[in-house]
């Protein structure tokens, strides 16, 4: 590689950010730089991003040095804007802080006393960074592929790299001193030293020219007023689960962040951060503990949120009006709920559920009080019938959510665990899946198998919003605003349709009331239900998407999209449907003493209709909740009541046997003139739907008595009278 001349390369910055125009709708130039040096002037902006994309078009050369080089360039195009500044003020900054006024009164010092043929000592002169207002970052070029964290090595040392992953831990934001300003106790003279490396030695003699001449031998003294500070922060990123090898574990990657890109990603959020891979240097006991082994970082130049589950950034754009068409046109509510795995046969009434689950009601705050908005729902079902996939799928569709099964969560990897901070040594609070899952939605799985001590754990969060905490001499609340979506199995295994229900849940009702919806899903045999699934499951299997329906399901992103949307509305009650609602509520409770076998009902249930109802207007995006939306949260409460009662269909049951064959055999004559029916195909259809051939032959001769049909001698065939 050529020898490069810094000064030819600092002339291209400069030309670059003065020159670099695009064009508008109007047709007309817009200096994108010169408008942002001109705020950076002002002091209204601190941030000046760089998109390497625009260096790419003028000059594709100086994109590859400054990512083969990247922390030189930075300096150089910072010195590029220092030089710049002045012609770009075009008013003066009313606003000063302590460092102008420290600065103007130095160089007023300096005018007065300061003989005109001295020359000036280096560490008396002001340091670059101490007087600059502003800081330069890179946008990663679009042709940049970003990396795992495990391909991220020491070829890329001093480079900018565009790494992807999950932030796991954020430090608090802390003062990072940048220039540490000496003052000399004998000749008052000012030092300035400024700082790279995390540690540093602070300078103890004094080096200007008084007193090195008088050898008065002055000692340095910090003014941390005058000095500089900027904001620091520390992000641990792991890489996602899907790029992980076989039987290995996820590596983390620690981020520095600086300056404007603080406070940019909370625990939990997939990001895709760009930087430069530096190492870093330890000093003192920790070097000799550490050997010639060094620690690297990313210093980050640009942090941007991306969605869970496809490779770009998040969508924040509002949704057009072709897309709210789409999404808003007749039997909008069965499309978005058919949209929700649309791999998986039937459940519509479960999707329905889940989708209000992830819009959410309001939550209401009176005087001193928290009614939370969050819709909590157990899924209890037998095995096989597709719960997990469901779970899985509502975690890749929420924006921010965790998924954790029963057995491998304790209740600290639930709630809070206090650890000790590897940067400052002090006792702190890491955050547990449900506090990850704040403003989100919490997946447990197998949430029968959780131990009880454990399960206690959630009690809270699902009504009070709050997890509080009282270890190690830490006394704080932590919000966990979050939905709960639990997935259970029956007590035994499987639904016993000869126990209660409370024997077969065998949750605590302090538990089960805080659940808005407990929904019992049963694996009944039914012939034609079972064919209709099994085609589904083979042309699933075949074809890897799901069978063709009556309307194209909406894909992720604008599902995404359309809750964020809906989301922002705060629908009311009006007091015309109060009357209507409690009437409801006391008939449920009046239903619930009488009938011994049913659920537990509470206030509870009557802020869950409350609740449902809300989640349906959000849906409509509209602002007032109707008498329909009440109807549906109660027939939605009544569909996950009624597939409790394992015994819904003993109606149907009561009927003699060999009036439903007469039923089943009536239903297979054909419309047209022959009014027979062939006598084996009637017997095998009557014993498949669960009769016997006795039975069967019973019900026949019955029905001849009644001179309903004829069987012929040969008993062949059944001809209708």
């Amino acid at each position: 590689m050529a020898p490069r001349d810094y000064q030819s390369e600092k002339e291209k910055c400069i030309k670059f950010l003065q020159e670099f125009y695009t064009d508008n709708e109007f047709g007309k130039k817009h200096f994108k730089y010169v408008d942002q040096l001109v705020q950076v002037a002002h002091r209204e902006q601190v941030a000046l991003y760089i998109d390497l994309d625009d260096i790419a078009e003028e000059d594709p050369e100086l994109v590859d040095s400054i990512c083969e080089n990247t922390p030189r360039y930075v300096s150089l195009f910072a010195d590029a804007v220092q030089d710049l500044l002045p012609q770009h003020k075009e008013k003066e900054v009313v606003n000063k802080d302590a460092l102008d006024v420290y600065i103007e009164h130095r160089l007023m010092m300096e005018q007065r006393t300061r003989d005109p043929n001295e020359v000036h000592d280096a560490h008396n002169q002001y340091p670059a960074e101490l007087l600059r207002r502003f800081e330069i970052y890179f946008k990663h070029p679009s042709t940049m592929k970003p990396k795992v964290v495990r391909d991220v090595k020491a070829d890329s040392i001093g480079k900018l790299v565009t790494v992807r992953g999950i932030v796991t831990r954020v430090t608090e934001v802390k003062p990072m001193m940048v220039v540490a300003t000496y003052t000399c106790d004998q000749c008052g003279a000012e030092t300035y030293q400024p700082i790279q490396s995390p540690t540093f030695m602070p300078l103890i003699m004094c080096p200007s020219r008084e007193c090195q001449t008088n050898k008065s031998g002055g000692r340095l003294y910090l003014q941390s007023r005058g000095s500089k500070f900027i904001k620091f922060q520390e992000i641990k990123i792991q890489e996602h689960s899907d790029q992980v090898p076989v039987g290995n574990i996820p590596r983390s990657l620690t981020v520095y962040t600086r300056g404007e890109n603080t406070r940019q990603a909370q625990p939990g959020d997939h990001v895709s951060i760009t930087g430069i891979f530096l190492p870093l240097m330890k000093a003192g006991f920790r070097q000799v503990v550490q050997g010639l082994l060094s620690e690297t970082y990313l210093d980050a130049h640009k942090i941007s949120q991306m969605n869970k589950t496809d490779e770009d950034e998040l969508g924040t754009q509002d949704l057009s009006e072709e897309e709210l068409r789409q999404i808003t046109e007749d039997d909008f509510y069965e499309k978005l709920a058919a949209s929700i795995a649309p791999e998986i046969y039937g459940h519509e009434d479960v999707k329905k559920v889940l989708l209000l689950l992830l819009v959410g009601g309001v939550n209401q705050s009176p005087k001193g009080m928290k009614i939370r908005g969050n819709i909590n729902i157990c899924l209890m079902g037998d095995p096989g019938v597709a719960k997990s996939q469901l779970l899985c799928y509502i975690d890749r569709l929420a924006p921010r959510s965790q998924y954790t099964t029963g057995r491998g969560s304790s209740g600290v990897g639930l709630t809070a665990a206090v650890m000790k901070d590897t940067v400052t040594g002090e006792m702190i609070l890491e955050g547990g899946a449900l506090v990850l899952a704040d403003q989100g939605i919490c997946c447990i799985d197998e949430f029968d198998k959780m131990m009880d001590a454990d399960r206690t754990a959630i009690h809270e969060v699902m009504e009070q919003q709050t997890i509080s905490i009282a270890k190690a001499g830490i006394m704080t609340t932590l919000n966990a605003r979050c939905s709960i979506l639990a997935a259970a199995n029956p007590a035994y295994g499987r639904y016993n349709p000869k126990k209660t229900i409370e024997q077969n849940i065998q949750l605590p009702a302090a538990l089960l009331s805080r659940f808005d919806l407990l929904w019992l899903i049963q694996d009944k045999p039914d012939r034609e239900n079972d064919l209709r699934l099994a085609q589904h499951i083979t042309y699933v299997h075949q074809h890897s998407k799901q069978p063709p329906s009556q309307f194209k399901p909406l894909d992720m992103k604008l599902m995404r999209r359309y809750i964020t949307l809906c989301k922002k509305k705060e629908p009311a009650i009006p007091e015309s449907l109060s009357d209507y609602i409690t009437a409801a509520y006391v008939e449920m409770r009046k239903e619930s003493r009488a009938n011994k076998d049913t659920t537990f009902t509470s206030a509870r249930t009557l802020l869950s209709i409350l609740r449902i109802s809300i989640a349906l207007a959000r849906l409509r995006l509209v602002d007032m909740v109707e008498k329909e939306d009440v109807n549906e949260a109660m027939r939605l409460m009544e569909m996950s009541k009624d597939s409790l009662c394992a015994n819904s269909d003993q109606t149907a049951r009561s009927r003699r046997p060999a009036d439903m064959i007469f039923a089943t055999i009536r239903e297979m004559v054909p419309g047209g003139v022959g009014r027979t029916v062939k006598y084996s195909e009637a017997e095998q259809r009557c014993v498949s739907k669960g009769f016997t051939p006795a039975q069967v032959e019973s019900a026949l001769e019955e029905y001849e008595e009644l001179n309903v049909w004829q069987v012929n001698q040969a008993r062949t065939k059944i001809t209708f009278v």
